[in-house]
């Protein structure tokens, strides 16, 4: 890193992260540079890094150049990466607009999960379309102590483990990963979303994601959780035809979910630019020794 690197910091229903502008893809963002600018004692403090770069750039994303400018190459908070990241999403193209690189409106940005249809609207809620749910059939139970519950296998471009429960207080403190069986299903750990009812098509679920222990919030992982209540409440709209709109509450604030019939799944919610820094390289490199 220079010796004077800029950030940002911002959040999607208090999902937060360190933005790190990066158009040419100069900088060497190690897992342990990561860890260390996501530490919150000793560091800026975040669930994740929004590193932002060129598709061009990007070894990992020129073949998606020709439909995305802009790559979100998302790591999180431990420093590894990660597919997706929902509420990454829509901070990521908060910032663009921050920036300059866009206007409200129509844009794409390309993700470890694919290109994401992006809207920005002038009320500032952003919209992002997330893709489809996939549904691995196989059976899965995630637990709490000496609880357990059957809990629905649902991908978003990342792995999750959606649960039903009678009490958020369920969940335990969720500082370390819910144990999961069978151990196969998921292989490099999974996202696990406890759930309960808040009234007609509106849940509010506490959230384990892996890399980052409990969050805020979780994008991805309250699409998870519409798609395996739409299904739970027999509202798959590829069988009724009609889209299914869910209303999500998370600990940081609520978003809003819609799976239309052709099982594209879309995403509103808040994104926010709290602050503008510079990270100190001195400091960075005492911090990961």
């Amino acid at each position: 890193m220079s010796m004077r690197t800029p950030f940002l910091k911002g959040h999607g229903t208090e999902n937060d992260f360190v933005i790190v502008p990066d158009p040419d893809n100069a900088l060497d963002l190690t897992p342990a540079d990561v860890a260390a600018l996501c530490d919150r004692r000793a560091g800026i403090g975040a669930d994740g890094v929004l590193h932002v770069v060129r598709s061009a750039a990007h070894p990992e994303a020129r073949g998606m150049a020709a439909e995305a400018e802009w790559f979100m190459d998302y790591r999180n908070g431990d420093g590894s990466i990660a597919e997706m990241c929902g509420n990454g999403v829509r901070v990521f193209a908060r910032y663009l607009q921050h920036a300059g690189q866009v206007p409200a409106g129509d844009l794409a940005v390309a993700t470890r999960g694919g290109v994401k249809a992006v809207h920005i609207d002038k009320d500032g809620d952003v919209t992002v379309g997330m893709g489809r749910a996939r549904l691995p059939g196989a059976d899965v139970t995630v637990s709490v102590a000496d609880r357990t519950w059957p809990a629905r296998n649902v991908n978003m471009g990342n792995p999750h483990a959606v649960a039903f429960v009678d009490d958020l207080a369920d969940a335990g403190d969720l500082r370390t990963p819910p144990p999961f069986s069978p151990a196969s299903v998921y292989p490099d750990g999974v996202n696990v979303e406890f759930v309960v009812d808040r009234g007609p098509r509106h849940v509010a679920m506490r959230v384990h994601e892996r890399g980052s222990g409990e969050t805020r919030s979780c994008g991805t992982g309250a699409c998870a959780v519409a798609v395996a209540a739409a299904r739970r409440d027999g509202a798959d709209p590829a069988v009724t035809g009609t889209p299914a709109t869910y209303t999500v509450d998370v600990p940081g604030g609520r978003l809003v979910i819609t799976e239309r019939p052709d099982g594209e799944v879309e995403m509103t919610g808040p994104a926010v630019i709290v602050a503008e820094g510079e990270i100190d390289s001195e400091w960075l490199e005492n911090a990961t020794r």
